[in-house]
This record gives C-alpha cells, sequence and structure tokens, in this order.
C-alpha cells in the first residue's frame, strides 16, 4: 500500500516542477501541495476504503486545478498544459472510475464524474462514462436522456443518440419523457441539415454525399416517432406536451398541424384538448393582408374579439362535456382573463361579466369546484366589486356549508361590504360546523368587532369562544382574549382577564408568558405577582420547559425586590420536576448562566 501511495507521489513530480518553474506557484506551496497530496494519497490506499475519503481527494485536485487556471489568468501564461493540467485532469478521472466502481449505487458520484468530464471536455472518457453508467443503472430513464443529449448537443452525433433513445425505449417503452427528448433530437436533427443545405446553397456548393433525402429534411423521422409514441401512450396531456415541441420549430408547420388535428380527434372526451384548443385561439396570428391593430383602442378590440372566440369554443366543449373538470377549466381562463392588466374600460367591463356569467352558469348545474368559489369571491373583493364578491360567496356557501374555509370568504366579503347581519350570519357557521374547525371563524369575528369600537360585543366573543373550543384553539383562544384585554383595558383589565382564566385549562405558556409581559412592562413592577404568574406557568408546564425555570431564576436574580437566596432552591426543584431531556437542557442553562455566558 505505502509503495503504490509513493509511486504515486513520484509520478506527480514532473507537474510540480513545471509549476515552479513556470512561476505559477512558489517553493512553499510546491510543499504544501506535496503534503497534502501525500495524506489524500495514503487515504484511498488503505485496505477499509471509505468514500470520504475518495471525494476529499477529488475535490482537492479539482481546487487545484481551477487555482492553476485563476494563475494562468492572471499572469497570462498559457503554455506547457499537456504536461500539468493533462496529467491532473487523468488522475482525477482515474480515482472517480475507481469510486464509482466500487459504490456503483451512488449516482450523485456518477453525475459528479459526469460533470467533470463535462467541464473539461474529456469527451473520450465521457463516452465511456456513459456506457458504464447506464450498464449499471438501465432502469433510470432520466440518464439515458442525459447521455442522448450529451451525444446531440455536445459531441455532435446525432446518429449515436437515436441510437440511446432506442435502446432506453426498449428498456422503458412507456416512459413519456423519454419519447418527448427523442421527438425533440429528431427535429433538432432535422433543422440542422436544413440549415446545412441552406448554407451550402448560398455558397454554391455541391454537397456530394452529404445530400440527404427530402423526408429527412421536413422532419419525417421525428413524425415516426410522435406516430409510435401516441400509439404507446394515449394521453391529451403527453399529446400537448409534443405538440408544444414541435411549435419551437418553424420548418415543421405541417407536422404541428397534424398533431393539432389528431390531438381534437383522439381526445374530444378530455378537458385538456378542449383547453388547449379554446387557447390557441388567444395566440393565432392575424391573416396575410390583414392590418394590425395600430391604437390602444383597436388593440382592445382585437383582444375582446379572440377571447370570444376562446368562449366560443369553451361554451361548445361545456355542452359536448359537462364535466367539473371542464368547467373547471373554463372558469379559470375567464377568472385569468379577468385579473389581465388593461386599460380599456370597456374590455374590463367585458371580462366581468363574461366571468360573472360563467360562474353563474356552473354554478346552477354544480359542476364548479369549491375552491374556485372561493377564488372568484377574493378576486371580486380585491377589486372592491363587494355586491359581486357578496353574491359569490352566498353561492359557495349554500353547496358548501360544511368547509370553513367557504364560511370565511362569506364573511371577509360582508365585513368589507359592512353588512349588518354579520352576528347572525356567524350564528349559522356555528351550526353547520364543527367546534374543532371553527377557531379562525372566532378569531375574524372579534377581530371586526374590535375594529368597528364594539368592544363589550368582543368580550362576549372571547368568552363564548374560549368555552366553545377546545384543545388547543381554546389555548389560542386565551392568549387572544389576553391580548385584546391588555390592548383595550390595559393591565387592570388583563389581570381579571387573567384571574378568571387560571382555572380554566388547557393553557399554553405563551398565556403566561404574555402575563409576565404585561407586568413587566408598569412602572411598579411587583416582584410578587411575578411569582405568582411564574409559579402558575410552573404548575402547568414546569416538567417539560427549561426555559420557565431559567427565566424566574434569572427574575429573582435581576429584580430590584428579588431574593437571590431563593434561586438554589428553584434549582433543585427544577431538578426534580424536569423530566427526559429537559433536566440536561437546564443545567446546561444554567451552567452558562453561571459563568456569565447566557
Amino acid at each position: 500500500m505505502a509503495e503504490i501511495a509513493q509511486e504515486r507521489l513520484e509520478d506527480r513530480l514532473p507537474e510540480l516542477q513545471q509549476l515552479e518553474r513556470t512561476g505559477l506557484f512558489s517553493e512553499d506551496e510546491i510543499r504544501a501541495i506535496i503534503r497534502k497530496a501525500s495524506e489524500l494519497e495514503y487515504g484511498i490506499q488503505r485496505r477499509s476504503l471509505s468514500k470520504d475519503s475518495f471525494i476529499r481527494y477529488v475535490q482537492y485536485e479539482i481546487y487545484l486545478l481551477e487555482l492553476i487556471h485563476k494563475r494562468r489568468a492572471r499572469v497570462g501564461y498559457t503554455f506547457k498544459k499537456d504536461e500539468i493540467e493533462d496529467p491532473m485532469i487523468r488522475r482525477i478521472q482515474s480515482v472517480f472510475q475507481r469510486a464509482t466502481i466500487k459504490w456503483k449505487d451512488d449516482v450523485k458520484l456518477w453525475l459528479s464524474f459526469v460533470a467533470f468530464c463535462r467541464k473539461w471536455a474529456a469527451n473520450v472518457q465521457l463516452s465511456k462514462l456513459f456506457s458504464s453508467l447506464l450498464a449499471f443503472h438501465s432502469n433510470k430513464p432520466g440518464l439515458w436522456i442525459l447521455a442522448a443529449k450529451w451525444e446531440m448537443e455536445d459531441h455532435l452525433s446525432s446518429e449515436s443518440a437515436r441510437q440511446l433513445f432506442l435502446r432506453a425505449l426498449r428498456f422503458h417503452p412507456r416512459y413519456p419523457k423519454l419519447y418527448e427528448e427523442y421527438f425533440r433530437m429528431e427535429l433538432m436533427h432535422a433543422e440542422k441539415l436544413m440549415k446545412e443545405k441552406q448554407e451550402f446553397e448560398k455558397a454554391n456548393m455541391d454537397m456530394g454525399n452529404l445530400e440527404h433525402a427530402e423526408e429527412v429534411l421536413t422532419g419525417e423521422l421525428a413524425r415516426i416517432v410522435y406516430k409510435n409514441s401516441i400509439s404507446v401512450i394515449k394521453s391529451a396531456k403527453f399529446h400537448v406536451s409534443l405538440l408544444s415541441i414541435a411549435q419551437q420549430f418553424d420548418f415543421a408547420k405541417d407536422l404541428q398541424r397534424e398533431i393539432y388535428n389528431d390531438l381534437k380527434a383522439l381526445h374530444t372526451d378530455d378537458p385538456l384538448t378542449w383547453d388547449y384548443v379554446a387557447r390557441q385561439e388567444l395566440v393565432i396570428k392575424s391573416q396575410p393582408g390583414e392590418e394590425l391593430p395600430a391604437t390602444k383602442q383597436a388593440k382592445a378590440k382585437e383582444v375582446g374579439r379572440r377571447e370570444e372566440r376562446c368562449c366560443a369554443v369553451y361554451e361548445e366543449a361545456v355542452k359536448t362535456l359537462p364535466t367539473e373538470a371542464m368547467w373547471k377549466c373554463y372558469m379559470s381562463f375567464c377568472m385569468k382573463r379577468f385579473t389581465k392588466k388593461t386599460s380599456s374600460r370597456l374590455l374590463r367591463k367585458k371580462r366581468l361579466k363574461r366571468t360573472m356569467a360563467t360562474f353563474w352558469k356552473g354554478h346552477e348545474l354544480k359542476l364548479l369546484p369549491e375552491f374556485q368559489y372561493r377564488q372568484l369571491s377574493k378576486l371580486l373583493l380585491y377589486r372592491e366589486l363587494f355586491k359581486e364578491s357578496l353574491e359569490v360567496a352566498d353561492a359557495g356557501v349554500e353547496l358548501f356549508r360544511k368547509s370553513s374555509e367557504m364560511w370565511q370568504v362569506k364573511l371577509e366579503a360582508m365585513i368589507s361590504s359592512e353588512s349588518q347581519e354579520m352576528t347572525k350570519v356567524f350564528n349559522q357557521a356555528f351550526e353547520y360546523l364543527k367546534p374543532q374547525i371553527c377557531l379562525p371563524l372566532w378569531l375574524t369575528w372579534a377581530q371586526c368587532s374590535e375594529e368597528i369600537g364594539k368592544q363589550e360585543e368582543a368580550e362576549m366573543i372571547y368568552k363564548r369562544a374560549v368555552f366553545r373550543l377546545s384543545g388547543d384553539d381554546s389555548a389560542t383562544m386565551k392568549e387572544m382574549y389576553l391580548a385584546w384585554a391588555y390592548r383595550s383595558g390595559g393591565y387592570k383589565k388583563a389581570r381579571d382577564v387573567f384571574k378568571s382564566l387560571q382555572e380554566n385549562r388547557p393553557f399554553s405558556v405563551d398565556f403566561f408568558r404574555k402575563m409576565i409581559e404585561f407586568e413587566k412592562e408598569q412602572e411598579s413592577c411587583k416582584m410578587e405577582n411575578l411569582r405568582e404568574y411564574y409559579e402558575r406557568a410552573l404548575r402547568e408546564f414546569g416538567t417539560v420547559d427549561s426555559d420557565l425555570w431559567m427565566d424566574y431564576i434569572k427574575e429573582e436574580l435581576n429584580h430590584p425586590l428579588g431574593r437571590p437566596e431563593n434561586c438554589g432552591q428553584l434549582y433543585w426543584r427544577a431538578m426534580k420536576m424536569l423530566q427526559g431531556e429537559s433536566v440536561e437542557q437546564f443545567m446546561s442553562k444554567h451552567a452558562l448562566h453561571q459563568a456569565g455566558r447566557l
């Protein structure tokens, strides 16, 4: 083992000598490199090999390579690369190779090897590397795509990429992404050949053996891939993805039309097809000979006409396919156009009218999902269309009475429209909803009453909520009630609320901490009150919360009326009461505090 490590270190000497001779590194730096290299070499020559040793080795060597690159750029020296960098690259590749053979299942390690070879343009090594990688991980389609893309885009070998895709499809015959990337590759290949032909024609040169059949130049190979793929994967989503790829290539207009027509013919029962076809009306360009709209008003009219064409398709769609998914697509389109900014008042008015008309049609058929009621109501509320917002929320509550989110939206709309029937609606909501999901509604109601100055009503709401809710929700409501009392009536009011609730479990730690903070904010902060609050908090949470004990001890030490002599007794009480890891946490914090570090 030592002999191998020593031999590898000796193999480095020529490149290190060149680094010193060329002035890229000093003599001291070369010594430091030798020491580090020796440590790393011995690390990867042990009998019990560690992956981390190989990773550290590679990271150091790559860092050294990059440092050499930066120093070359700084001093402007570009020679001797074959004697300095090339051996280093080969050595890193060798270490990577050993590591990937040892830990074949580590895909990240393989991908790091690939990234290194790509960065340093080791194309010959990359080709072999991808072969080994795919031999071990043929079950991962993403790696086949990575290899094929490299062959096509970096190695400029369409034939090798095609062979990889064909092999990949034998392993994964129903993987959509493979077909998509294969389809894209064939279109890229056809586009590349077409551009080459055009360049030859411009230069009046004979292509000779480079002449390709017209079918290849027009994307016939891509068309074959498309036909094969849709016979295997019968999905509108997949069909649309192929069409989106084809639309990136201007020369493939005929293929685009074929895919578009097939989509409409093969997937008429899929909402995605209708949605895609309808939205295409927005992007249809003006016919040759037609004048483009010049003024803002003319542009707005043109946009309005396109939207009407879209809606005509959607109207046909919801008649042909009257499902919730189809209405969801239609409604989403209307809302998206409604949110689109425009300076045309007429266009805004049309969009609102269309959105509301579509909504009411879908509502009557009960084919709109709940979230669209909430979404539209909030959207109308944002646009200050209070009446319409409340109408939509009412319709939603009518269908989804068990949804607290739907009631919440309705109440927000009522608050914004300053409705006088808030109390009635809140009480209706609590009749239909389970208590455990009502906390947001209670908080909204209390906040609303507080904002409009109805303090007595707000207190009544907090009291009702505290007794109606249970568990963590009740604890949260108590915190909010205490905070409201301090805001509205000061410390005296907060203390009265605290006393009225101090035996009404459950509590949260923050309930007591709030009262402690309120006491400390007073000019005459009474230590006896603080002790009362801490003692009550510890009665509830003294077994689990080490911070409470530490804060109590600090209070006794720092308060003008505190009793430092009580700290020892508090310490031993804490040690007896705390359980599990809380004991160790308390001991650590106490020790740090005594040392002046906390």
